[in-house]
């Protein structure tokens, strides 16, 4: 492989904390060698502005829409809410062939999917979320299976691979997906021993999860992953580069197809 390079799976380019230098922090990612950012979406109002990224930056932001399971309000945080519909023949055909539930949150973003599905690479960021202090109900667990399950299907529908979160549900995200859950910080070391190299991913979850604590994160803070994950497995740092690069590009398709045009 030419210089490494490498793909940020897991960013919030729409997040507040960028709105106001968000071309300095892609642009300065860029020359730290982050080529490609998978920009993950929580609420359907960052819907047209990571389109309109992916489309300033056509060969590096790539969109994904996704529905969080913990919702931002006036209020503060709120559980993301279920409501039922008799007549889904009125709405869109996706959403009649997905399911008979539309989530409150999610109804007004479906026209969206389907608007821009061709410049969408995942559906994300999606999944659950039990943290107590959001989630004290059974029905809000339930409800959040639902949310979590309809965009499911509709990532199976358009395709996509699926960029999940999952918090004090590992479990039930498990049972949904069929596969490992996250897992706590203190686990880490340990988790990224038994996994192979072949199987990992690189990403910032920027602009959280800083370095410093209060420290704004930016994708091109990728390389502390990648130096961690090295000194972990006693590899070089070139090594988990090129190899998360390669695992990347064949999960999200799409953004390997983008790379080469």
């Amino acid at each position: 492989m030419e210089t490494c390079w490498f793909i940020d799976c897991h960013c919030h380019l729409t997040a507040e904390e960028f709105r106001q230098d968000i071309n300095d922090v892609i642009e300065k990612s860029r020359k730290a060698g982050v080529r490609a950012f998978v920009s993950v979406t929580e609420q359907q109002s960052e819907f047209e502005e990571v389109i309109d990224l992916a489309e300033r930056y056509p060969e590096s932001v790539m969109a994904c829409f996704g529905i969080h399971p913990i919702q931002s309000s006036a209020d503060g945080h709120r559980s993301v809410t279920v409501q039922l519909f008799k007549s889904l023949e009125q709405k869109s055909a996706m959403v009649a062939v997905v399911s008979t539930a539309v989530t409150w949150d999610l109804e007004p973003a479906l026209p969206f999917f389907e608007k821009h599905k061709d410049k969408l690479v995942a559906i994300g960021e999606i999944g659950l979320d039990f943290t107590p202090w959001f989630v004290s109900t059974s029905q809000q667990r339930e409800e959040q299976q639902k949310v979590f399950a309809l965009q499911l299907d509709i990532a199976k529908q358009l395709d996509l691979p699926v960029n999940v979160h999952s918090r004090s549900a590992g479990r039930q995200t498990i049972a949904f997906l069929k596969e490992q859950a996250v897992t706590r910080n203190d686990q880490r070391a340990k988790l990224i021993r038994q996994i192979p190299l072949e199987n990992i991913c690189l990403e910032t979850d920027s602009p959280s999860l800083g370095p410093k604590k209060e420290e704004r994160n930016e994708p091109e803070k990728i390389r502390i992953a990648c130096q961690y994950i090295a000194a972990v497995k006693g590899v070089s740092v070139e090594t988990v580069c090129e190899v998360t690069t390669c695992n990347a590009l064949k999960l999200f398709p799409k953004v390997h197809q983008r790379l080469k045009e």
